[in-house]
């Protein structure tokens, strides 16, 4: 036995589409926060080998005023072993520093899937309205 067809009125379909798009909109909420956690836990390591990068730099520099007052006072030769420690730390920092920048480069902070899922989920809130 066929039913019969009920129509359902206008209110009914605006408020079905609407409690429908917030439950998209706090999906989408929800997947850029588990996206963004997990770009933010890519980008600990590379952040963490920068930082080092940074902090040996500065001791560098540190080696290399040391290393000018030695030269400028000519007192001993002192300042060669400072200027001999300030440059291998220089070296050893800029290669953190180049390693650190090009693993952090390589990661994109953009939620790539909220994105995409977004411009679905527009299409259909289109094709819901027609």
């Amino acid at each position: 036995m066929a039913t019969p067809q009920t129509q359902r009125s206008f209110a009914d379909v605006l408020q079905d589409i609407v409690a429908n798009i917030q439950q998209i909109v706090r999906s989408e909420v929800r997947l850029a926060q588990v996206e963004i956690k997990e770009k933010a836990s890519r980008a600990s390591k590379p952040a963490s080998v920068l930082i080092s990068g940074i902090v040996l730099a500065l001791f560098g520099l540190g080696f290399l005023l040391l290393a000018a007052v030695y030269a400028l006072s000519l007192v001993l030769p002192a300042w060669l072993s400072a200027l001999i420690v300030a440059v291998v730390v220089g070296i050893i920092a800029g290669g953190l520093i180049a390693s650190g920048l090009t693993a952090l480069k390589q990661i994109n902070p953009v939620p790539e899937k909220t994105a995409q899922t977004m411009k679905e989920n527009v299409q259909w809130a289109k094709e819901q309205m027609k």
